[in-house]
């Protein structure tokens, strides 16, 4: 088939490579423009921009496609016979959804209705959801609101990161998306509700959470918290929670809760940590223990919390002992304070 793709980040690309190594035609590759990042404030193209021009493949990057309408022409005279989109970043309008004759399919990292919107990845790691996964949904005007044509599910472990499921769920939809294009290419054309009956797809109920976006307060422990949701919270933000140490920001980047009924997924050496302090006594964020080969017991609202990997304004990302180096703490020290 003729495929436009549409997609931005790193989790959009193994959906192109996959649709690319199966043959179908990429007939160009849309994706957000170049943006400046990194201390020199250098253009740094997309994922996706940076994987299709190694494919060789044409690429549009409209600052808003929405009000582009030269591009909008550009794409219709492609001639592609069904779009892709895997994160782009923007909302397609109505008249490019209906571009191509076998319409817009999407890959959407939750199991929606649930985590429509931006983040969905976060948001189930945030609300500890026991599992996610991909769908492949026939695209709206409305946001994440059409029908899902096929869908893979997943655990999610009490260690994964943001980082760790996005890999996973990246993969999981390329899988999808190549099984969901010789269906959509057997049903054919025709009028959309001929379409999707001949695919019977599955509406979505009307219960539905939205992943809303992320502020930057969002990303700042409360110590105050029990110690599942500060976990919940620096590894569904990984790598951007953070707290305060002597006056500058830690980005606390790994920990594990140590919670007696969770000791099976704690990982082996944690578990011998179990039940070692007391539940309250302490002030939120107080330091129990310097563990040198695991990491700063902290206390929080019930059970403590392990910290195994953290980064110091200043310094390199690092796990114990060099973290205890850099932070020279001791029990009785406390976070959040300036």
């Amino acid at each position: 088939m003729n495929i436009l793709f549409w997609g931005t980040p790193v989790y959009s690309v193994p959906t192109l490579d996959a649709l690319h190594g199966t043959g179908h035609n990429i007939v160009g590759v849309v994706t957000q423009p170049d943006r400046r990042r990194g201390r020199g404030k250098q253009l740094v193209p997309s994922p996706v921009k940076a994987r299709a021009e190694e494919l060789g493949l044409q690429v549009f990057t409209p600052e808003r496609i929405r009000r582009d309408d030269d591009c909008k022409a550009k794409l219709a005279a492609l001639g592609a016979d069904v779009s892709v989109v895997v994160a782009f970043g923007q909302i397609l309008p109505k008249d490019v959804l209906e571009q191509p004759p076998l319409g817009c399919w999407n890959g959407h990292g939750s199991l929606l209705p649930r985590w429509r919107g931006a983040g969905p990845i976060q948001w189930a790691l945030l609300e500890g959801d026991q599992e996610t996964g991909v769908g492949i949904m026939a695209m709206e005007e409305g946001l994440d609101t059409g029908p899902v044509l096929l869908e893979q599910r997943t655990p999610i472990q009490l260690l994964d990161t943001s980082f760790a499921l996005a890999e996973r769920l990246s993969t999981l939809t390329a899988e999808l998306m190549v099984q969901a294009m010789p269906l959509i290419e057997d049903a054919g054309p025709g009028s959309e509700e001929e379409r999707l009956a001949r695919l019977n797809v599955r509406a979505q109920t009307e219960e539905t959470t939205y992943a809303r976006m992320l502020k930057k307060q969002d990303y700042e422990l409360d110590w105050s918290a029990p110690a599942l949701n500060i976990h919940r919270k620096v590894m569904g933000l990984h790598p951007g929670a953070f707290t305060h140490w002597q006056g500058k920001r830690l980005k606390v980047l790994r920990t594990e809760p140590l919670i007696e009924r969770l000791r099976d997924q704690l990982s082996p050496e944690v578990r011998q940590l179990l039940g070692q302090w007391p539940t309250g006594g302490h002030p939120p964020g107080t330091i129990l223990a310097v563990i040198e080969d695991m990491g700063l017991v902290v206390s929080s609202t019930g059970c403590p919390l392990l910290i195994r990997e953290a980064q110091l304004e200043g310094k390199v990302r690092c796990t114990p002992p060099i973290l205890l180096q850099h932070l020279k703490a001791t029990p009785g020290d406390r976070f959040n304070k300036c």
